[in-house]
């Protein structure tokens, strides 16, 4: 069910700015997913599902969204089960999962992903749909785009690495499903963990790749695109190329 929060704040200019409206919906196995919608721009465009790193909440893309919509996407930033708080949004995901039979690992927050890029695809999206993740989420949207081939059209990885070595016989589990990605990927991260995911870089198509790393250390994750970081706007300007030339929008 839809929860509405706030109401819009319009500006002048192309896009429109607004408040997100915060909604519910189930994931794969009943437990209540919370998320806000950015979603001003028209059905057709291009739509973006916001995944936290861990200990983080949706909260993490506030600053990230707005400037998304601005530059022609659409958005839903989504709180996983694994996690908590940050730029003082609490986690509700997280907290109803406290509070139930589920699990609440990073890995079992897959299906979280997965119920929320179906969510966005039916209520949502009518042109192309894109996931994007941070630290632990990056390396679950590559897993998503490689074993469930069709459900996204893009993906942006902030700082992903194969965070799963307990995956039973499977050590290698983002490498493995990057090999298997027939979609457009951008990868970055800090520059001390570049070499975390050579490997996962390596194993896409190489029509497909395309990789940001900055020039000073950066930030872990999406934090590295706020704009308190160090060396922020490169990154922005390196994620804005990436979409322009894979993810143009109609004027």
């Amino acid at each position: 069910m839809d929860r509405a929060r706030g109401a819009a704040q319009l500006s002048s200019g192309p896009a429109t700015a607004q408040a997100p409206k915060t909604i519910t919906f189930p994931s794969t196995d009943s437990l209540p997913i919370t998320a806000d919608v950015y979603a001003p721009l028209p059905p057709s465009a291009p739509f973006i599902v916001l995944f936290h790193r861990a200990g983080a909440s949706r909260g993490e893309y506030r600053q990230i969204a707005p400037r998304l919509v601005a530059m022609g996407f659409n958005c839903m930033a989504v709180d996983q089960r694994s996690g908590d708080a940050v730029n003082g949004v609490p986690n509700q995901t997280a907290r109803e999962a406290k509070h139930s039979p589920q699990p609440v690992s990073m890995i079992s927050a897959r299906q979280d992903l997965e119920a929320s890029l179906r969510y966005a695809r039916a209520h949502y999206a009518r042109g192309k749909l894109l996931a994007w993740g941070s630290s632990y989420s990056a390396a679950l949207v590559l897993v998503v785009a490689g074993e469930d081939r069709g459900l996204v059209d893009g993906v942006l990885a902030f700082s992903p690495g194969e965070y799963f070595p307990v995956a039973p016989g499977r050590p290698t589990l983002v490498t493995d499903a990057a090999r298997a990605i027939r979609v457009p990927v951008f990868i970055t991260s800090a520059r001390s963990e570049s070499n975390d995911w050579q490997p996962i870089f390596a194993a896409l198509a190489p029509s497909l790749r395309r990789a940001y790393v900055p020039d000073a250390e950066g930030r872990h994750g999406s934090g590295a695109l706020w704009k308190e970081a160090p060396g922020q706007e490169g990154y922005w300007q390196a994620v804005r190329g990436f979409l322009n030339l894979r993810f143009p929008r109609t004027k």
